[in-house]
């Protein structure tokens, strides 16, 4: 199935509670990037906490390669703004910090295999743990990113310790891939009705200033997030995939 098929099909695709998500556990977000929960997750997160559902967000890369040239932000400093960024998106969701875990692996480079790998993998499960998670969400596959990809390997390779948990995809970058890429078969799962949260799931977006704005603006080919990317999760439904 082509992107512009697969995207259409899951506009169609059932919309569930977060209790039917999460048949009663709770919730953990991977995301590869700082940034990546707020756009593919905002909602989620927002509806977990209003519930006051056990959520932990683990954010699996330091972030530190969005602006490589910048000389204001080396990348020690990019790493801590970006952790405070996040800190700042998840609290405008109701997240507190203290349900964050930062695995500071290299933006760009995270590894599929090896003992970061593992480590990773091993703590992604103590956080399903530790809310008895229903579910544990990380990026699409198909995301054309190579982070993206890493987490979702890790995640998978993980699978049989999350105690049961489903594991749910959540397309970012996937929205721009070519419209008639093939990207395998049609989608199942649900939709989430985020409306209610939109204005906590776009200030968390905006929460995230080295992304969205001119904040770092020593690095003329640093990475910022367009409004046309911001549109396409600024709708009333979030996407949430099986993965098997």
């Amino acid at each position: 199935m082509n992107v512009q098929a697969f995207f259409a099909a899951a506009e169609a695709l059932p919309v569930a509670s977060l209790p039917d998500i999460l048949g009663g556990g709770g919730l953990v977000v991977v995301a590869p990037h700082p940034d990546d929960e707020s756009l593919g997750c905002g909602g989620l997160i927002a509806e977990a906490c209003a519930r006051g559902t056990p959520t932990r967000l683990v954010v699996v890369s330091d972030g530190a390669g969005s602006h490589p040239g910048s000389r204001r932000y080396p990348p020690p400093r990019l790493r801590a703004l970006r952790e405070e960024e996040t800190r700042a998106a998840a609290a405008e969701l109701g997240l507190p910090a203290s349900s964050i875990r930062f695995l500071g692996l290299p933006d760009r480079f995270v590894p599929v295999s090896g003992s970061k790998a593992d480590n990773a993998g091993a703590a992604i499960v103590a956080a399903a743990q530790e809310v008895e998670a229903g579910a544990v969400c990380v990026t699409w596959r198909q995301d054309p990113h190579c982070d993206h990809l890493a987490s979702a390997v890790i995640v998978e390779a993980v699978r049989n310790s999350l105690g049961g948990a489903r594991v749910l995809a959540y397309p970012i970058w996937g929205w721009t891939l070519p419209r008639d890429q093939d990207v395998g078969p049609a989608p199942r799962g649900v939709r989430l009705e985020v409306s209610r949260h939109l204005p906590a799931k776009l200030a968390a977006v905006a929460a995230h200033r080295s992304q969205t704005t001119d904040l770092i603006d020593d690095c003329p080919d640093g990475f910022r997030l367009t409004p046309e990317m911001i549109g396409h999760f600024a709708k009333p439904y979030e996407f949430l995939l099986e993965t098997a």
